[in-house]
């Protein structure tokens, strides 16, 4: 299943099934109504802190891959970047440059995969 293509609501739905646990079970375990628990998993409210989105992380016990995807699917629907990121962005001064200069020539993603890549095969 493509995750990336459900909305926020839809893989906390997805994921809370899988690990068998009710919308009420997931509210009170991060500390919410149960009510606030379904409008979050029905879309309606989607402003979610970045402790309340570590507390569904841990509460899932989601692995590192689907905890990008939630936090990339909580920054989408906030219209902001995910919350995984900033911190990162804004202690590398060559990370804002690289970004901003990305930006500026409109990068294609083809140029940004070959870079990943790149970045990838150095590690190794």
């Amino acid at each position: 299943m493509n995750y990336e293509n459900l909305t926020f609501g839809e893989f906390i739905i997805t994921k809370r099934k899988e690990k068998e646990i009710s919308a009420r079970q997931l509210a009170i375990a991060i500390n919410i109504s149960p009510v606030y628990m379904c409008d979050i998993e029905k879309d309606r409210k989607f402003a979610l802190s970045d402790e309340l989105l570590e507390s569904i992380r841990k509460t899932l016990l989601l692995s590192e891959d689907d905890s990008e995807i939630m936090y990339d699917l909580a920054a989408k629907a906030r219209k902001t970047v995910s919350a995984d990121l900033p911190e990162y962005i804004m202690e590398n001064e060559i990370v804002r440059t690289a970004l901003r200069t990305a930006k500026k020539n409109k990068i294609p993603d083809e140029k940004w995969e070959r870079f990943i890549k790149e970045i990838i095969k150095k590690e190794e």
